[in-house]
């Protein structure tokens, strides 16, 4: 019989500076992010540490006593009498089997390799994290490349500094006559990864031709009514994809769940037919190298003519999380893109009386917003039709007459328009229909326009 392994779990402290500049709300706000993110990457975390500091300290990010407390949480000891505070921190059970400490923000690796040796454990910062968990959640061949180049130009600029650290290895010098004679191990890295990235790039600029020529096709063929889900990650935007198009999209509480783009028929199928595609999540301080790498993702966006903009209506912080979307899609190129504000989550807003609460202040405030629950039928319906009916403002109506002698035809006139009615006399049928101008008025210089 064969034994199943369980996978040992990993524990993590989160520990952050509080600048004079930012608010408790916003800074609770980030490190709750951060602790998701841990969640995202299967970590466990244990304890927080914060501190109130004017700037970072420049050698190892936390002040001395600061670090000084994290490292006797890391080691089981507890603390010394006259610091001692109720609860000391020692008291947690998970107090000395800590594997990792996650930094709210991006730090330098002289800060990263000082705060490692002061705590005794693995280092990881914000942009780290997030390089970390694109890494692992990217499945398509542009997402890894993508991924790929970011990590890379993320570890480029750190290379000189790590070789400082790393003493006199870092500076030996290659053999004498050969290519790159003369350049330290640190300088021919560097040129390696600037060689990589300029690889990657040719890659991606070749997959996108060959998406741009698929997306061409694609339009041509069914002609476009493209709808994009763009908003924070974790706001619903797959469970919404997945009620939407009753596909089976990957549907997971974790930030970043899904980094690819899907893209699926609107189910029911309408007329005309709607496309809908998910999009990579943001998230506040996305390394600006994800942002620009991934804009092949987000050229959904670009590419939609209409925008959900999905929200998270049970968060404190939403407003923050919608300027943060609002920045990246101004930043795309994206802003005059129509979209709607969907408020998702609402079921999730303590009681009926609070939610109703939540949603009368939503309404009054985002004028022509939709508040909803995407694990409610009747607000799915809902949604479906204010999509429909989004589409079907610029279509035309008219009525067609089809010959008896013509009815082989009947096909084509259904599959390029919706038919409204339908009835008959002695000489053929007579059809209302609505579409676009264009598919309407090639059908009534063909077929001929009931009088």
């Amino acid at each position: 019989m064969r034994r199943e392994v369980k996978e040992q779990p990993k524990y993590a402290v989160v520990a952050a500076v509080q600048l004079p500049n930012v608010s408790d709300v916003e800074f609770e706000v980030s490190l709750t992010e951060l602790r998701d993110l841990a969640k995202t990457l299967g970590f466990e975390i244990t304890a927080t540490f914060t501190q109130k500091r004017s700037s970072f300290d420049s050698t190892a990010y936390l002040g001395a006593g600061k670090r000084e407390e994290i490292r006797r949480f890391v080691d089981n000891e507890p603390e010394p009498v006259e610091l001692e505070k109720t609860p000391p921190a020692a008291a947690d059970p998970n107090a000395g089997m800590i594997d990792a400490i996650f930094v709210d923000h991006e730090i330098s690796p002289s800060q990263a390799r000082n705060l490692e040796k002061e705590v005794g454990c693995e280092v990881m910062d914000r942009t780290m994290v997030i390089l970390e968990i694109f890494q692992r959640h990217a499945s398509s061949r542009a997402a890894r490349a993508q991924v790929e180049i970011a990590r890379l130009a993320y570890m480029a600029p750190r290379l000189r500094e790590a070789a400082k650290l790393a003493g006199p290895q870092g500076r030996q010098r290659s053999g004498t006559g050969g290519r790159g004679a003369g350049e330290s191990h640190t300088e021919l890295d560097r040129r390696k990864i600037r060689d990589r990235i300029a690889e990657l790039q040719q890659e991606i600029a070749a997959m996108d031709v060959e998406r741009q020529t698929q997306r061409a096709r694609r339009q041509e063929r069914q002609g476009l009514a493209g709808v994009a889900l763009v908003g924070y990650t974790n706001a619903g935007k797959s469970t919404l994809m997945r009620a939407l198009t009753g596909s089976e999209v990957l549907v997971a509480d974790k930030l970043f769940a899904t980094l690819d783009t899907t893209v699926r028929a609107l189910h029911p199928e309408s007329m005309p037919r709607v496309l809908v595609s998910d999009t990579v999540g943001f998230i506040k301080n996305l390394p600006h190298g994800l942002v620009a790498s991934f804009k092949s993702t987000l050229d959904e966006a670009l590419d939609a003519s209409l925008l959900l903009h999905v929200i998270d209506a049970s968060d404190p912080g939403f407003e923050r999380q919608l300027a943060v979307t609002d920045e990246v899609l101004d930043e795309i190129g994206a802003k005059a893109v129509p979209r709607i504000r969907v408020f998702n989550k609402i079921d999730q807003v303590g009681d009926a009386a609070a939610q109703g609460e939540r949603e009368a202040m939503l309404r009054t405030q985002y004028r022509d917003c939709i508040v909803m629950s995407a694990r409610r039928a009747g607000d799915i319906a809902s949604l479906r039709e204010a999509i429909v009916a989004f589409f079907r403002r610029g279509l035309v109506e008219a009525e067609l007459f089809l010959p008896w002698s013509a009815q082989q035809l009947r096909g084509e006139i259904f599959a390029s328009c919706e038919v409204l009615e339908e009835r008959a006399d002695g000489e053929g049928a007579f059809l209302r229909v609505r579409g676009e101008a264009a598919a309407v008025k090639s059908l009534c210089e063909r077929f001929g326009q009931a009088r």
